[in-house]
C-alpha cells in the first residue's frame, strides 16, 4: 500500500511507576475542543491543550515537509505517540514529530522518533485492520513529551456510532484542521466518518471523543480513504489493545 499522499490518500510532570496496570492509562481526560462544533463542519483548530498534543510528522526536519499526523498518548515512560501504521514505513530514525506545529513554527520543539510498535498483520500483509501504530520519541531538553503536553487516553471497544473530533494536518496546510461528527461502522473492523477537506497528510489523525479519549486514527480502508470528504479508521479492538499494552506499559 502506497503512502496516502501518493494516491490522494491521507499520508500527505511525573513518572509513572514501572509496570503500571493498563487500566491506569485508560482514565479520564479533559474534553477535546471540538465538542460544540456543528457536525460535519471542518475548521482550523484553535490552539489549546488538546489540539497542541496533535502534531505533524516530518521526514528529517521542518524543511522535509510534513506527510502524516500523530498525537501524544499516555504511557508509563511518557514518551509515546499514536499514528497510522502506514505512516511509519520510513526510517524511524529520520522521522520527527512536531506537536502544535503552525506556520513553520515548532512551539514545543522537534521530537525525534526512537522506536516503533506496529501490528504483525501490517508488517506481513499491510492489513488495513492493523493500520494503527505507536512510536516512542526521545526526550527533549531533559523532558519527556507527555510531561510537556499531557497525553490522550487510548480507548478501544467503543460504540459503533461514537461522536468524535478528528484533528489533522493536510500536507498543504500549515495549521491543523478540526471536524466533529458521528462515526458509523463501514465493516466490523472499520469505522467511517464524513468530514470535508481531510486530504493528503491527515493519515494518523486522532479520532477523539468529547471526553478526549482516542478511539481511532485516520487510516485503514484505502489508506484512510480516497476522497477528502470521507475518512476511515481501523476499529480499536483487542489487537490494538495488545499493541498499546506492548508500547505503553513498562516491560511490555
Amino acid at each position: 500500500m502506497l503512502p496516502r499522499q501518493a494516491r490522494h490518500v491521507r499520508t500527505g510532570a511525573r513518572v509513572l511507576i514501572a509496570m503500571t496496570p493498563l487500566v491506569a492509562l485508560l482514565g479520564t481526560v479533559t474534553p477535546a475542543n471540538g465538542a460544540h462544533l456543528p457536525p460535519g463542519e471542518t475548521v482550523t483548530a484553535r490552539e489549546s491543550d488538546e489540539s497542541d498534543r496533535v502534531g505533524a510528522l516530518f521526514a528529517g526536519g521542518l524543511d522535509g515537509g510534513h506527510y502524516c499526523t500523530a498525537s501524544v498518548v499516555r504511557s508509563d515512560d511518557r514518551n509515546l505517540i499514536a499514528t497510522a501504521a502506514h505512516c511509519l514505513t520510513q526510517d524511524a530514525g529520520r522521522t520527527v514529530f512536531v506537536p502544535g506545529y503552525r506556520d513553520g513554527d515548532a512551539p514545543y520543539g522537534v521530537w525525534r522518533l526512537t522506536g516503533t510498535y506496529v501490528d504483525p498483520g501490517w508488517t506481513a500483509d499491510e492489513d488495513p485492520d492493523a493500520d494503527v501504530a505507536f512510536a516512542t520519541v526521545a526526550p527533549l531538553d531533559g523532558e519527556e513529551i507527555e510531561d510537556v503536553l499531557g497525553g490522550f487516553t487510548v480507548a478501544p471497544d467503543q460504540p459503533d456510532d461514537v461522536d468524535v473530533t478528528v484533528v489533522g494536518y493536510p500536507s498543504t496546510a500549515e495549521a491543523p484542521l478540526l471536524c466533529r461528527n458521528e462515526t458509523s461502522l463501514f465493516s466490523a473492523t472499520q469505522r467511517r466518518i464524513e468530514c470535508p477537506d481531510y486530504s493528503g497528510g491527515t493519515s494518523g489523525s486522532p479520532w477523539l471523543t468529547t471526553t478526549g479519549r482516542l478511539v481511532g486514527v485516520l487510516g485503514g480502508y484505502e489508506g484512510g480513504g480516497t476522497v477528502p470528504e470521507v475518512s476511515y479508521s481501523a476499529v480499536l479492538g483487542e489487537r490494538a489493545r495488545e499493541l498499546y499494552r506492548e508500547a505503553a506499559v513498562s516491560g511490555g
